[in-house]
């Protein structure tokens, strides 16, 4: 038996002496596969051996090797010409005409890349520092789109780039493979919509794109022709941009056609009723200071009708509400019919006749009239009337003024119990981190000697719409004479763009007591990604801006919280063809 059991452990002894010599290697090469990245870090620095810098060698070459066979195409040309404002070298007539372009032109930066099929975002990425600096935070989403995008850039780059009369075969090649990418991308948003042809076409662009490349080798002549095409392009844009401004200007100053029947609807109702049925439904109570009386400067039916229905529902004490309509003697009429039909429930309205103030001056409404300013917004006499408050309403202490672009969203009774620790004003200032945020020198002439030694440049500027005003402190301080001499000095000199806006930061200065910003939201009119949160938190929303939600050219998103608050249904509003 003995004999029998050597020769079965000598076996077994073989047999695992076998084994280990056939895992050896094995294990070696795994072992040094997962050492080689950090070695091959100490190879580029230097401090590395022989047997470290072979296995890295290999290492990069098979997974080159790899590449190329993914790709079946051997592409050897740089990664390309980056022509940036500062850290680069750029040629000089490139140089000279990125200077002539603002900052965020999109011209700061131009890049060239040939194209790559592993990585085309991010080859083109890791030339920018800034862009770099992007990609290591945040993914890069659909590259593949976004690689073929890029492809057909540089392709008609170098369509552009190429001679009328030079490789016309290649500029049908190379028109043919933009086709091609555009029918893709015209099919595909994302890179899981891509389909197995559209990576052979991404291939067959990469070759055409290499044959250019080789046709066309000057890159500086390249890069300049680029960036005469991005200059261009960018000029377009410039004109088109001017002239969608110049339309939604004129759009916000062409009365709408509804708003116009409706003033003459109404107008023509109330000269038919008896002279007796033309009184204003009011009492005392116009005159009772312990109520909460507001105030709105207005020539648009409409707008005043959104500004009463959202402050009275919202209202815990509608009783106690006073509203104080001053318009013109065209619209008085009108406003007039309009409050008489529909009375705001329990709430008191006084509609009030500008043109029967016996203190305004006969010339009042050209007064504001600047040279070279034509919109109403800025020259408009209503919308300057809010300086002569105290005079206005004389037996009132304090008054909340609304802007009639604005909707009440909350019971706004505790702004009357505002410690105004003896301003005048209770404002919601405008100033914030953010660099669209306006300091007082935006708005007031600071070259001028007598502005620089009153006002601080660097001061807050803050929003009329929403004000609640102290018109005792307001007589005590004597600011109408402040208002008067500012005005005068204002004729002779442009000392402050047109508008209340300006005038008020000079006559309140030093005079106002910030609210919070819940009081008083701004922008709805010209600021589109306002936050739905913002918006429904804010006790008065501002439609600040051309894009009143009465127009058509009001932000969608914005509008339903004005139209909440108007009566479409009305039977003038239908015959008028007013509708949400």
């Amino acid at each position: 038996m003995r004999p029998s059991v050597r020769r079965s452990t000598i076996s077994i002894l073989f047999v695992a002496l076998l084994c280990l010599c056939a895992a050896a290697p094995i294990v070696l090469i795994s072992f040094f596969w997962q050492l080689s990245p950090s070695l091959e870090q100490k190879e580029f620095i230097g401090g590395s051996s022989g047997i470290v810098k072979n296995i890295s060698h290999w290492q990069s070459a098979a997974y080159l090797n790899s590449i190329e066979q993914e790709v079946n195409v051997e592409i050897k040309e740089p990664d390309g010409v980056i022509l940036q404002d500062g850290g680069a070298t750029v040629d000089k007539n490139a140089r000279n005409s990125s200077s002539e372009n603002p900052p965020g032109s999109g011209l700061a930066n131009v890049v060239f890349t040939s194209p790559s099929k592993k990585s085309g975002v991010q080859k083109r990425n890791s030339t920018s520092p800034g862009l770099m600096k992007r990609s290591s935070t945040r993914p890069v989403m659909d590259e593949k789109i976004r690689f073929l995008e890029d492809q057909i850039i540089t392709a008609r780059a170098f369509l552009q780039f190429a001679q009328p009369s030079s490789n016309s075969h290649l500029a049908r090649e190379l028109k043919l493979r933009i086709k091609e990418i555009e029918r893709v991308l015209s099919h595909a948003s994302k890179d899981s919509d891509l389909r197995r042809s559209a990576l052979q076409k991404m291939k067959a662009m990469e070759n055409t794109l290499y044959k250019a490349n080789k046709a066309y080798p000057d890159c500086n002549a390249m890069a300049s022709k680029l960036r005469a095409m991005s200059y261009n392009t960018e000029e377009q844009l410039r004109a088109q941009t001017n002239q969608v401004s110049y339309l939604i200007q004129l759009a916000s100053r062409t009365f709408p056609k509804g708003l116009h029947c409706l003033t003459m609807r109404l107008t023509t109702e109330y000269f038919a009723l008896p002279p007796e049925k033309r009184q204003q439904l009011y009492s005392h109570k116009v005159q009772n200071a312990d109520l909460y009386h507001y105030v709105i400067f207005s020539d648009n039916i409409l707008a005043c009708a959104a500004v009463v229905n959202s402050t009275i529902a919202n209202s815990m004490e509608q009783e106690k509400i006073v509203f104080h309509v001053v318009t013109d003697s065209i619209n008085f009429p009108a406003m007039m019919m309009w409050f008489l039909m529909n009375p705001p429930r329990e709430a008191t309205i006084q509609v009030l006749n500008m043109d029967e103030f016996e203190w305004l001056p006969s010339n009042y409404g050209l007064t504001f009239v600047q040279h070279g300013i034509s919109d109403q917004r800025y020259t408009s006499p209503l919308n300057h009337l809010r300086f002569h408050l105290p005079k206005i309403f004389p037996s009132l202490n304090k008054i909340l003024l609304l802007d009639h672009d604005v909707v009440v969203q909350k019971d706004l009774r505790r702004l009357w119990s505002v410690d105004m620790r003896g301003k005048v004003v209770g404002v919601v200032d405008t100033c914030t981190n953010d660099i669209s945020s306006q300091p007082l020198k935006m708005l007031v002439n600071f070259s001028d000697s007598t502005i620089a030694k009153s006002f601080d440049p660097k001061a807050c500027v803050w929003a009329f719409g929403m004000n609640i005003f102290d018109l005792q402190a307001w007589r005590k301080k004597k600011l109408m004479k402040v208002f008067n001499k500012w005005h005068q000095v204002g004729i002779g000199k442009k000392l402050w763009k047109a508008g209340s806006l300006p005038l008020g930061q000079v006559i309140f200065y030093n005079n106002t007591v910030v609210l919070d910003r819940r009081w008083h939201l701004i922008g709805l009119g010209h600021d589109s990604a306002l936050s739905s949160k913002d918006i429904e938190r804010a006790a008065v929303i501002h439609y600040s801006g051309l894009m009143k939600p009465w127009f058509d050219i009001a932000i969608p998103s914005y509008r339903g919280y004005w139209n909440k608050f108007i009566e479409f249904k009305n039977p003038y509003l239908q015959q008028c063809n007013i509708h949400p």
